[in-house]
Parts: C-alpha cells; structure tokens; sequence
C-alpha cells in the first residue's frame, strides 16, 4: 500500500511563514496526482490545493490563493505546501493525498476528496492571533 507521510507543522503566529512537506514511494511521485487538505477545529475538511504529476499544472482554494504555494519534487518523492502570511482561520490538521490518475479536471477534480486513494495521517498547523 501506498504510505504518505506529512511534516512541518507547528505553532506559529498570524503572519508567520511555514512549509509543509510529504514523502512517499517513488511509483507513486512519478505518476499521481497530489493534494492538500485541512480539518478545521470544527471537524470540516477543507481543500486547499492540487497538483498533476508533473508539477506543470496547479489549483488553489480561493481561501489561500495568492498566500500559499503547491509544488512537489519527483526526484526526491516530495510534496510541498508553502504558507505565507499566516492566518488564525489556516489553523487545522493538513493531511497530503494522492490519486490514481496522473491529473484531474482543474474545474472542481482537485478538490474532491474521493478522487484520492490514498492518505498521510496528518500534521497540526496552530495560528495564533
């Protein structure tokens, strides 16, 4: 089975920086697609951002749009999610996912969560005011 594997969170204050990365097998970096989710303190899941195999092709949430970054590096098996100014609504769990197919439709395909086979675990970002 495919293992995802999320770091970087932490505590940090509104308007800090932080980068979140996710390593996983090479079969799958070569060939998937990839996400970022959050589960807020409240329990909803949120998307975040997508990417295509390749990294020529990425989808943002209007929410972090302009303030966050997706990007990934197939050499070395890593996904990243780079958060700029910091928000107390960023605050939540962020979990890394990846799908079977090598992009999805950037109309809506990113952002839905069963498009994904498979999950990491998860890493808290706290944002304080």
């Amino acid at each position: 089975q495919v293992q995802l594997l999320e770091s970087g969170g932490r505590l940090v204050h509104a308007g800090d920086s932080l980068t979140l990365s996710c390593i996983g097998p090479g079969r799958t970096f070569n060939s998937a697609a990839m996400g970022w989710f959050r589960r807020t303190p409240e329990k909803r899941r949120e998307f975040v951002a997508g990417i295509n195999w390749n990294g020529d092709s990425t989808v943002l949430s209007d929410s972090v749009e302009g303030r966050f970054t997706i990007s990934r590096d197939n050499a070395e098996n890593i996904l990243y999610l780079q958060m700029n100014s910091l928000k107390s609504e960023d605050t939540g769990v962020y979990y890394c996912a990846a799908a079977a197919l090598r992009q999805l439709h950037s109309a809506g395909g990113y952002s839905i969560p069963n498009n994904y086979q498979y999950w990491g675990q998860g890493t808290q970002v706290t944002v304080s005011s």
